[in-house]
């Protein structure tokens, strides 16, 4: 007997059966966009009537397992199965509006209906059920047309319940109510279970059908590499293995989910942060094929719930480094800031998911490391060039094997302060160049930011809410001390006035101040601006206009003895103070000399 199956079949054919959609499989994702185009496309073919007949319409394949007489396990297809059944229950429900009384008994066998058991009695089944606990037996209650809100709402729940209503909405559009409406809907009922067509493939098992539906993705058809990845992994599993891998693969990609990071990415990042080498930099389009390639470095034929494992954890870690924080939840302040400094960077995160041994003091200073060869990058790097890609292989290779204090300090000694040392004259010429248009506004708020509570932490310390960098970026003010569009009275005043505008873009023409005293110094010329920042509460600011001085060696002092206090504010003072705030930039990001 032969273990594969393949039929050619009428949507008419495949209803005379029954399906059920197992509970490792992913839940229904299509949305409205995919809905439409199924129902809409369609209809476009059923539109194009030639005389008497129809063009056929084919849906694609399906992959299924035998459950019993007439009963199939889905593995592959059940977003086109579900909605083909949602639409039987749509036009059902549509026609039964329109007419309660109208006779569509073969509709209604369509969706469910009486069977045998083994012991000869009836039993009523639908023809598709949803074995996955997020359905809520939301299906089932469209099916038997009764109350939908009382069930509580998951994605899933959510997706179907929009799904029926879509087509609801695509048949009342269509077939607006006259006196053939119900002709014209039950032409199109009929041309939708004779003439839309799919092909079947029946397996013998469960492995068996996994397997095929790993080959025929493997091959080119544009589906989703994280579910190719899970039924991989359950051809390798036994069966009693199922519900333990079908849990926690949930969990990993609702974390996910809930934090809108993309799966894929997600799993490239996991495996060049555990497993690539130096040199073998992997592309997304290539993590399937890594995985098929990799079986014995992953683990997933011999002890796949321990490699489930893993890849939970490292979801775990993953969304909570994307958060800002440990992996204990804990706020990690220079996660934070790597947020703050950049909403796209990501590159990261690999090296992060690579440092799994280490003790939490030594993984947050080497988040403070990380975050600082970010903004170093960044000010020296071609901008179109992703942040030291280059290195990341080469040191995730390295923080697998770090367990100690000791090796980590090594690590440093050998990689970070080296990756500094090469860039450090760079930097030094591309901080003083820096200007409003040199990055997005948020990220100049971020400099600005770092360089005020650098001076606040060595004067007062932490506490008050000082190491939390955004209480800096989002409760202050970008202020340009010299106006970006100042009166004729300050432009006159300025000793360059043809080149106000170039330095009133400059980095050293800017501080953050409170929001209340820089709206009150609008249009205000320095000399006026100077009794406003004296109010200020940021030392970096209020030192523009003032000198202070509390005493000998006070860390007040020493926090701010290389900052300037300006008399007058003219070009020679922006160049002077932006050559200032250089040299605490290269304190703030630890450039060496």
């Amino acid at each position: 007997m032969s273990t594969i199956e393949s039929q050619d079949m009428t949507l008419e054919k495949l209803f005379d059966e029954f399906y059920i959609i197992p509970d490792y499989q992913r839940e229904y994702v299509w949305e409205q966009k995919e809905v439409n185009e199924f129902i809409q496309d369609i209809y476009e073919q059923f539109s194009q009537q030639i005389q008497n007949s129809y063009p056929e319409y084919f849906i694609g394949s399906i992959i299924v397992c035998g459950r019993g007489e007439k009963c199939y396990e889905v593995i592959d297809g059940q977003q086109r199965i579900t909605t083909a059944y949602l639409v039987l229950c749509a036009i059902r429900d549509y026609l039964l509006t329109i007419n309660p009384n109208e006779p569509i008994e073969a509709l209604k066998n369509k969706i469910a209906t009486l069977y045998t058991d083994n012991w000869g009695n009836d039993q009523f089944r639908h023809k598709v059920e949803l074995q996955y606990e997020e359905s809520r037996g939301i299906l089932e209650n469209i099916a038997l047309q009764v109350d939908l809100d009382p069930i509580f709402s998951t994605r899933s729940v959510k997706n179907i319940h929009n799904a029926y209503a879509e087509i609801r909405s695509f048949l009342s559009h269509n077939f607006k109510l006259d006196e053939v409406i119900i002709f014209n809907l039950k032409k199109f009922y009929a041309y939708f279970i004779k003439n839309v067509k799919l092909i079947r493939v029946k397996t013998a098992s469960v492995s068996h059908a996994l397997k095929i539906y790993s080959t025929l993705n493997h091959r080119g058809l544009a589906l989703d590499d994280m579910d190719l990845l899970k039924n991989l992994i359950f051809t390798k599993a036994k069966p009693i293995e199922y519900d333990q891998i079908k849990v926690k693969w949930k969990k990993m990609i609702d974390l996910l989910y809930k934090s809108q990071e993309k799966p894929m990415r997600f799993l490239r990042y996991f495996i060049l942060a555990k497993y690539a080498e130096d040199g073998n930099y992997i592309l997304e389009k290539e993590v399937y094929d890594w995985f098929l390639s990799n079986e014995f470095l992953c683990g997933y034929k011999t002890e796949p719930i321990r490699f489930v494992n893993n890849l939970l954890t490292s979801a775990q870690a993953y969304v909570a480094f994307l958060a800002g924080n440990n992996i204990d939840g804990t706020v990690n302040r220079y996660l934070v800031n790597i947020i703050n400094l950049s909403v796209n960077v990501r590159q990261h995160l690999i090296l992060l998911l690579a440092v799994n041994k280490l003790p939490q003091d030594c993984f947050v200073n080497f988040c403070r490391e990380i975050e600082n060869l970010l903004f170093l990058a960044m000010l020296t790097s071609n901008r179109n060039q992703k942040a030291f890609d280059g290195m990341i292989l080469k040191w995730a290779n390295e923080l697998r094997q770090i367990t100690s204090q000791e090796d980590f300090d090594y690590f440093i000694a050998q990689h970070i302060i080296p990756s500094k040392q090469q860039v450090a004259e760079k930097f030094e010429k591309a901080f003083y160049k820096l200007n409003k248009s040199s990055f997005q506004l948020y990220q100049i708020k971020y400099i600005l930011a770092k360089l005020t509570q650098y001076i606040d932490e060595n004067a007062w310390g932490t506490g008050g809410g000082i190491e939390d960098l955004r209480n800096y970026i989002f409760k202050l003010e970008l202020e340009q001390i010299l106006s970006e569009n100042p009166t004729k009275k300050v432009i006159l005043d300025f000793d360059k006035p043809t080149e106000i505008g170039n330095y009133s873009q400059r980095l050293g023409n800017m501080t953050l101040l409170e929001s209340s005293i820089k709206y009150a110094l609008i249009n205000a010329n320095f000399t006026e601006k100077k009794l406003g920042y004296t109010k200020s509460r940021f030392l970096l600011t209020r030192t523009l206009a003032e000198e202070i001085h509390v005493g000998e060696n006070t860390t007040i002092d020493l926090a701010i003895k290389d900052l300037k206090t300006f008399e007058k504010w003219d070009s020679q003072a922006i160049e002077n103070r932006q050559a200032m705030l250089t040299q605490l930039a290269k304190k703030v990001w630890d450039v060496p000399e």
